[in-house]
């Protein structure tokens, strides 16, 4: 392994993903990564496949995220929504103009019949995005949340009712009939460090984990597995990962992070408002860095990823063989 150019793997979703991968990718470690995603939000609208966590993945890496939103693009219009209202459909899902024009050849490649995760990777490069991103699975898996009221689809939840409902379990339905990807297997096979990135754990990286053979690639990898915590000060920046954790019978702090990826992870990056926890998280066998995990700024998030890569370089070499 060439410590100026680790092979790196990002298991990413959503928004907390998109950032951990744009500070790679801003760092000095962008040559050899490679980012798996989350496919599992993906839901059709208006008879479109949107693909919500990796569309936020590849726009932000090409610089054309709406930095206000932290999804969609940037400038973009809601002209087609508006008229398709007008008409009398339910439009709850925020899709821009532009972002439409993704998801009308995101549908019709599939069509043809291609892979998606071909299509993943053309529109990443026709964007101008020069790392990989790689999808876990090219069969369709789709994370199902149980309320009092019944089960919803991740959207519905997350957009439609803004996160409101009491979580009473979550479902990633056709998960147990998806095979992984070659190229995630690859990915994980090669990589001398694995990161987490910071996103919710039960719907971002639990699908991925869901995928027959991902979890075993994991836990067989001779990489450096390390997990940035989405929580600061016990608590997530944005989105429900501490209310849902409580819901799957894990702790709604730290402690449940660290139970969520038992057995997957050599390290745990957790933020300076949670410092206190550094005794018992190692107590439990982790390695532990203690830094500034809020990723505001574009500087913030180059900081945080490149401590992460350099505390883990550290943390192999002094780890037994």
């Amino acid at each position: 392994m060439s410590h100026a150019h680790p092979k790196i793997t990002l298991l990413a979703g959503g928004v907390g993903g998109a950032k951990a991968a744009e500070g790679i990718a801003a760092s000095q470690y962008r040559w050899n990564l490679n980012i798996i995603g989350n496919i599992a939000d993906d839901q059709e609208f208006h008879g479109l496949w949107v693909s919500p966590d990796i569309d936020t993945l590849t726009y932000s890496l090409a610089d054309l995220i709406d930095r206000g939103n932290g999804w969609g693009l940037r400038g973009d219009s809601s002209r087609v929504l508006n008229s398709l209202e007008r008409l009398g459909n339910e439009c709850w899902m925020q899709l821009g103009d532009m972002d439409i024009a993704t998801h009308i050849y995101r549908t019709q490649q599939r069509r043809l019949g291609r892979r998606p995760s071909e299509i993943a990777r053309e529109i990443a490069e026709r964007l101008g995005v020069d790392i990989p991103i790689t999808l876990p699975t090219d069969d369709r898996v789709q994370t199902r949340i149980e309320t009092p009221d019944g089960w919803l689809s991740f959207q519905e939840y997350f957009v439609r009712q803004r996160c409101q409902p009491e979580v009473k379990s979550i479902r990633f339905d056709g998960a147990e009939r998806a095979s992984a990807t070659p190229e995630a297997l690859q990915a994980i096979a090669d990589s001398d460090l694995i990161i987490f990135a910071p996103s919710n754990p039960l719907v971002s990286i639990a699908p991925i984990l869901a995928i027959p053979g991902i979890r075993e690639a994991l836990q067989n990898s001779p990489a450096y597995r390390i997990a940035i915590s989405p929580l600061i000060g016990g608590k997530t920046v944005k989105g429900p990962a501490d209310r849902m954790l409580a819901s799957t019978g894990l702790s709604s702090d730290l402690s449940g992070i660290a139970s969520f990826y038992q057995g997957l992870i050599d390290a745990l990056v957790i933020d300076r408002q949670d410092s206190h926890w550094q005794e018992t998280l190692s107590q439990q066998g982790l390695a532990v860095t203690v830094t500034n995990t809020l990723m505001s700024r574009q500087e913030e998030k180059k900081q945080l990823l490149q401590e992460t890569i350099e505390f883990a370089l550290q943390s192999q070499l002094r780890r037994p063989a």
